[in-house]
């Protein structure tokens, strides 16, 4: 499974929803699993974006499918964006394949 952090905003609609219904949010997490994904963590923000959601998909195509229909119905506006695990990126950097350094 990969890790994906995806950044939402409420749309007027969406905030009107959410303060009638603030069940609402866990219902979209089970949601979020019929779709073969996990809810990490959420937050909510103060700022830009409403809501921080890390989420572990089984890969790219899954997640982008998962934002498209969350975003379809109006209600909310999703950045959504790969997480890479440092240990993995760390690991990379020292692969013998460089470019500009040997």
């Amino acid at each position: 499974m990969s890790t994906y952090v995806l950044l939402s905003s409420l749309t007027p609609e969406g905030g009107q929803t959410l303060h009638a219904h603030p069940e609402r949010l866990a219902e979209v997490n089970s949601e979020i699993a019929g779709f073969g994904c996990t809810v990490v963590a959420q937050y909510a923000l103060l700022g830009q974006y409403d809501f921080l959601t890390i989420v572990e998909a089984p890969d790219n195509e899954t997640i982008a499918h998962l934002s498209v229909d969350l975003s379809s119905r109006g209600t909310i506006h999703i950045m959504t964006l790969p997480a890479i695990p440092i240990e993995n990126f760390v690991q990379k950097l020292g692969d013998a394949k460089q470019l500009g350094h040997t």
